[in-house]
């Protein structure tokens, strides 16, 4: 489950400032998972939780630092409760 790769906006929507990633379709918000099983993983509902889902949500936020320039969760801040944000810009963040 995804919030899209393509916005034309500026960083957090803000109204002047750095241009977003996802500007350039170099970003993709990632919001949860549907499993074969008809399960599903979801970041707001799962992040943070000491069970499977919680535990899987961790270990994609760490191992997604290895392949992504920036990688922003539920703990970076409020915009980002519900969904992981990952791109390939210039900055180098993991969070």
């Amino acid at each position: 489950i995804h919030y899209g790769t393509y916005a034309c906006r500026n960083v957090n929507g803000a109204s002047s400032g750095k241009r977003s990633q996802h500007s350039f379709a170099n970003a993709i918000d990632i919001a949860g998972f549907e499993l074969a099983n008809n399960d599903s993983i979801s970041v707001l509902r799962d992040w943070g939780k000491p069970n499977a889902k919680g535990e899987f949500l961790l270990k994609l936020r760490d191992s997604a630092c290895d392949y992504f320039k920036t990688v922003l969760g539920p703990e970076y801040n409020k915009l980002h409760a519900d969904h992981f944000h990952f791109d390939m810009g210039r900055s180098s963040i993991c969070r």
